[in-house]
């Protein structure tokens, strides 16, 4: 789930959603954020949190902290080359 609010987080967690997704952040994981991170960690311990978008080699260190399960990176596949291929079963 993808929500606007920390509020609408605690929502969707209390109704069962299980992984939480944080896209486009800032180039760095910024206190509020941290701080409401852990909020929802410690009300929902089992929750995965991804963050995702915009997320570079370069910026990745910025997003490894205890409060982040995963990183998403689309930087990965945006640029690599590409290749034609058929598969017959």
């Amino acid at each position: 789930v993808e929500c606007l609010s920390a509020a609408k987080v605690l929502v969707a967690m209390g109704l069962g959603s299980d992984i939480l997704l944080l896209d486009n952040l800032a180039p760095k994981v910024n206190p509020k954020i941290r701080g409401r991170l852990m909020m929802v960690k410690a009300a929902h311990p089992g929750v995965m949190v991804e963050a995702s978008g915009g997320i570079f080699l370069g910026t990745l260190p910025w997003f490894l902290e205890p409060h982040i399960d995963v990183v998403s990176m689309g930087c990965l596949t945006h640029r690599s080359p590409k290749l034609d291929f058929a598969l017959w079963v």
